[in-house]
């Protein structure tokens, strides 16, 4: 039989690909990042697959441990490029890379689900929905926001990027480590990041709108 996760690869992102040339401007992008980002969970689940062996099979250290750090710099790379090279506004940023890390934890998830699919319930899709999938949003848009402001600070360019790889890479670290014992505190964890992040990007959304020039033609003097 044929590798089921690139089948499962297939039969999600070449439907949602297909799309892509009928969108426009922000919901384009926005498709883009997740397909993007299901690309990546392929890409790193094959690659962690690889490294296990070297660790002796501990999945417990190579998911605190490895597979964090391995996750979140390959999920970083392509918000890092597009701002570079196309636009490095706060507001794209943040969005692009919720939309990124959803796409990985998604994907993410239908992987775990297969492969263990007599051993899931509503109880186990809930904690994989609001806290696993919500997280790696949490991971990507933290280095969106951060990477819009390194990136116009020459000098904290660089120890920026490391600092967003080290938050990241500990946060997602800490959230698998209490899967091992205390699931229900991870739950709680990505939730309460999330609130306080929803209300940035409203106050961020908000100072946009307000910067926005006003293109209203003006009414003639005389009529």
């Amino acid at each position: 039989m044929e590798s089921l996760e690139y089948i499962l690869f297939i039969c999600i992102a070449v439907p949602l690909l297909m799309m892509i040339p009928l969108l426009k401007g922000r919901s384009r992008q926005l498709l883009g990042f997740t397909l993007i980002g299901i690309l990546i969970c392929l890409f790193t689940s094959e690659l962690n697959s690889l490294l296990l062996p070297l660790f002796d099979n501990d999945i417990v250290y190579m998911t605190t441990v490895v597979t964090p750090v391995i996750e979140e710099l390959s999920k970083m790379i392509p918000i890092l490029l597009f701002a570079l090279l196309f636009d490095n506004k706060l507001d794209t940023l943040f969005v692009l890379g919720l939309a990124l890390g959803i796409g990985f934890g998604f994907f993410e998830n239908t992987l775990v689900l297969v492969q263990n699919i007599s051993n899931v319930s509503i109880t186990w899709a809930l904690i994989r929905g609001f806290a696993t999938a919500l997280m790696h949003g949490i991971c990507t848009l933290s280095v969106g926001l951060g990477i819009s402001f390194v990136r116009k600070k020459r000098k904290l360019f660089y120890p920026g990027l490391f600092a967003l790889l080290t938050y990241t890479s500990v946060y997602h670290g800490i959230f698998n480590m209490l899967q091992v014992r205390y699931q229900y505190v991870g739950l709680i964890l990505p939730i309460i990041t999330y609130i306080p992040l929803v209300i940035l990007q409203v106050v961020i959304a908000k100072k946009a709108k307000n910067n926005e020039p006003d293109n209203t033609p003006e009414p003639p003097i005389f009529e």
